[in-house]
C-alpha cells in the first residue's frame, strides 16, 4: 500500500475514537502490550515523561518538549488527536515522521494488527514507542490520550508523571464526578516515581495524595510551587486604533517559592497557558534534579517560540484580522470557561460565534455558559461522530442562544466573516474537530 492507502486501512479496519467513540476505548491494556511484545518492548529503550490530565495536558507537552529540544536533548512527542494530519501525533525534536516510515510500520505489522485486533490509537501508541526506540531519542514525552489508568500509553516507566487538571469530559467512560475521574487520572502515578499535579483543586487533590502515598511518590502541586505575574501589553504590535492591536505573546514575571525571578515571553497567546506555565517549570525542576541540564535560558527561548519548535496549533490560535478570527479546541465546561475568559480580554463590537460539537456528549452545562448576545453559527464536524447541525440549534435555543445552522463548518466560517464588521470578532470552536477542519 502506498501512504494514501496506509491512511485509509488504519481509518476503516480499527476502531477509532474520534469516528466511533466509546466503543473504541479499550478497558484494559492487553493489545497494547501484546503489541509491544512483538515489537521487542520499545516503550523501555528510551526515557519518558508522561502528560496526562483533563484540560492542558497538549499545550504542556508541547512547552516541555520545546525545552528539552531547546536544550539540545534529543525529544519525542507523541500526542494526540491530530488536526490535519496524521503524522503530527509522532514528532522527534519537532518533526513529524516520514510518510515512508507509517507505511513500512504498517506493511510490517499488518498481520499482528488483524492477529490482535488492535483500537486505532493503540497501534499508534506502539507505532510511537516504535519510531522513538529505532531513532535513540533521549527522552519523549508522551501524552495520555483519555483517562489514565486504562489508557494505552499507561505502560510506560517514566522518570516524572504530570497531571495539569481534573475536570467534566469523558464521564461515560471515567465516571460521572470529579473524583471518579481524578482516580482514574491518578492511575498513571507509578512507584517511586515523582509526581506533579499542575493544579491544586480541593475537591480531588487528596485522590492524589493517597494515591502517590501508597506507592511512595514524590507528590508536589505546581500551582503552589510558582506564583507568576503577567506585565501587561508588552508583546502587542500596535496600530493607529486600540482595536488594531495585535496579540503576538504573553510577557510574564515568575516567581518560584525562594522569591527568585525570570521574566519571560510566551508565544502562546491564550491566558490559560499561564497554568500551564507552571506546571512546565515544576517539570523542569525535577528533571534538573535527575541530572537533565537545561538553563534558564533554555526555558526562555523554548517557552517565546513553542509553536515554531513543535508545530503546536489550535490553542488561542488567531488565523487573521479584521475581523478577528480566532480558533480554540476547549470543548467541555472547563475548556470553555477559559475561552469565555479570553474573549472577555478581547475589545470588539459583535461576537461571532461558529459552534459544532459531537454527539455522545451532554452539552447543556457549555450551552449554559455561552453569552446570549452572540450571534451563533450551528454546524457539524465531518466525522461520524458530529452532532447533527439543526440538532445542535435546537438544543441551543433552549438556552436562548439564536443563530443559523450550516451544512458545513467552512460554510459557517463563511457566513460568519462575510456578517462581521471590521471590528467585529469571529470565534469558532466547540469541538477539536471543528478547528481542525478550518485550520
Amino acid at each position: 500500500m502506498n501512504y494514501q492507502q496506509t491512511l485509509r486501512y488504519l481509518y476503516s479496519q480499527l476502531p477509532m475514537f474520534t469516528r466511533d467513540g466509546p466503543s473504541a476505548f479499550k478497558k484494559d491494556l492487553g493489545n497494547t502490550l501484546a503489541l509491544c511484545s512483538r515489537l521487542d518492548n520499545p516503550q523501555h529503550k528510551f526515557k519518558t515523561v508522561h502528560i496526562g490530565g483533563t484540560n492542558g495536558k497538549g499545550s504542556t507537552s508541547h512547552m516541555l518538549a520545546a525545552v528539552l529540544q531547546v536544550a539540545g536533548y534529543k525529544t519525542g512527542l507523541y500526542t494526540s488527536p491530530h488536526l490535519k494530519d496524521f503524522r503530527e501525533r509522532i514528532r522527534i525534536n519537532g518533526v513529524i515522521i516520514s510518510e515512508a516510515y507509517v507505511v513500512e510500520f504498517v506493511a510490517k505489522h499488518q498481520a499482528d494488527f488483524e492477529e490482535i485486533k488492535p483500537s486505532f490509537f493503540e497501534m499508534t501508541v506502539a507505532m510511537a514507542f516504535d519510531v522513538f526506540a529505532r531513532e535513540k531519542v533521549d527522552i519523549a514525552i508522551i501524552e495520555v490520550g483519555l483517562g489514565g489508568r486504562l489508557d494505552s500509553t499507561n505502560v510506560i516507566n517514566p522518570l516524572l508523571s504530570v497531571i495539569t487538571n481534573i475536570g467534566w469530559d469523558h464521564m461515560n467512560m471515567l465516571g460521572d464526578t470529579l473524583q471518579l475521574i481524578a482516580g482514574e487520572k491518578a492511575g498513571i502515578i507509578k512507584p517511586h516515581t515523582p509526581v506533579i499535579i499542575g493544579e491544586y483543586q480541593p475537591e480531588v487533590s487528596q485522590i492524589f495524595i493517597s494515591k502517590a502515598k501508597s506507592v511512595d511518590a514524590p507528590i508536589s502541586f505546581a500551582s503552589e510551587e510558582w506564583s507568576l505575574e503577567v506585565k501587561g501589553e508588552s508583546l502587542e504590535e500596535k496600530g493607529e486604533r486600540r482595536k488594531e492591536k495585535r496579540l503576538v505573546g504573553l510577557a510574564i514575571t515568575i516567581k518560584d517559592s525562594e522569591l527568585r525571578t525570570q521574566d519571560l515571553r510566551l508565544d502562546l497567546t491564550g491566558t490559560y497557558q499561564l497554568k500551564n506555565v507552571k506546571t512546565v517549570l515544576s517539570a523542569v525542576a525535577e528533571l534538573r534534579r535527575q541530572g537533565f541540564a537545561i538553563s534558564d535560558e533554555n526555558v526562555a527561548i523554548a517557552l517565546s517560540q513553542v509553536s515554531k519548535l513543535t508545530g503546536l496549533r489550535g490553542r488561542w490560535d488567531i488565523l487573521s484580522h479584521d475581523p478577528a478570527v480566532i480558533c480554540d479546541t476547549g470543548h467541555n465546561p472547563e475548556g470553555i470557561a477559559e475561552v469565555l475568559k479570553n474573549i472577555k480580554n478581547i475589545n470588539y463590537d459583535a461576537l461571532h460565534f461558529v459552534m459544532g460539537v459531537v454527539n455522545d456528549k451532554d452539552i447543556s452545562k457549555i450551552l449554559a455558559m455561552l453569552p446570549k448576545d452572540a450571534t451563533y453559527y450551528f454546524c457539524r464536524p465531518d466525522i461520524p461522530r458530529g452532532l447533527d447541525e439543526e440538532n445542535l440549534k435546537q438544543q441551543a435555543a433552549d438556552f436562548k442562544l439564536n443563530g443559523e445552522a450550516y451544512s458545513s463548518v467552512n460554510a459557517a466560517l463563511k457566513a460568519a466573516r462575510n456578517a462581521a464588521g471590521i471590528d467585529d470578532l469571529v470565534f469558532v470552536g466547540g469541538s477539536t474537530f471543528v478547528v481542525a477542519e478550518i485550520i
